[in-house]
């Protein structure tokens, strides 16, 4: 990798193609059980054992507003470090298909036009290019931030 790319996981999610830093990847799970969270909404709705540690599930077609698809044999459960709250979190990603680790040049980056994508732009690091294809940079703390930041929240009914 030199000073123009950066290492990458391309992954599908239905049609696109979406691209996350190589360097937040723990591990690509085959699907796991899931244990359901009670009244939790759809984008976070699970949570996984990693190696012994509770991990949540997210679905980000959920913020997407994508379809939900069957799991094949081809889905996966990508496990990641997201920064949130100035630290580290663990959580774990819903992808129709890992496609490979690969150098994302940054040059070929544009931020996401405010008309003309179905993707918010608020939770869209970038869009880039590869091999003709579009591939989308999704903005994962901003994307958990927002979406889970009432679970964040300490129980008052819950003593430690």
């Amino acid at each position: 990798m030199n000073g123009n790319q950066i290492d990458v996981v391309t992954m599908r999610l239905g049609k696109e193609m979406l691209a996350v830093a190589a360097s937040n990847l723990h591990e690509i799970l085959e699907p796991v059980p899931v244990t359901r969270v009670p009244n939790a909404g759809s984008f976070v709705s699970g949570l996984i054992n990693v190696r012994g540690a509770v991990v949540p599930l997210a679905d980000l077609r959920a913020i997407f507003g994508m379809e939900a698809e069957e799991t094949t044999h081809d889905t996966r459960m990508v496990v990641l470090d997201v920064e949130l709250e100035g630290g580290a979190t663990t959580v774990a990603i819903l992808a129709d298909k890992v496609l490979d680790v690969s150098a994302l040049d940054l040059e070929s980056v544009d931020a996401a036009p405010p008309v003309g994508s179905r993707w918010p732009t608020e939770i869209v690091r970038g869009i880039g290019q590869r091999d003709g294809e579009f591939v989308i940079l999704p903005d994962l703390p901003a994307i958990f931030k927002s979406h889970c930041a009432r679970s964040a929240e300490p129980r008052k009914d819950i003593h430690r």
